[in-house]
């Protein structure tokens, strides 16, 4: 009779550590699983970051040739100014 009743609360005990174990277990899959949702979408956004750094890096330096276009057009537009001042003041001697 004492075996049974030994047998029994060890069997007992064994069937509550087994869920106590399950319920670890899914714990710790939620835990990884919440982990590995925050990286990726850390990592998402990292490299939308990226990408738009990207994008203005390539829109400032597409506004960086513009400018120096019209730094050049300005310049030559002056240069013609210039020659046709030295040119009408060279007409009125």
């Amino acid at each position: 009779m004492k075996k049974s009743i030994v047998l029994s609360f060890v069997l007992a005990a064994s069937m509550g550590l087994a869920a106590c174990g399950e319920k670890a277990a899914d714990e710790a899959a939620n835990a990884e699983a919440m982990a590995d949702n925050t990286m990726e979408s850390v990592t998402n956004e990292a490299l939308g970051a990226v990408d738009e750094a990207a994008n203005a890096a390539g829109s400032a330096a597409e506004a960086a040739a513009n400018a120096a276009d019209a730094a050049s057009t300005a310049a030559d537009a002056a240069k013609d100014a210039a020659g046709a001042a030295a040119e009408a003041a060279a007409n009125k001697m």
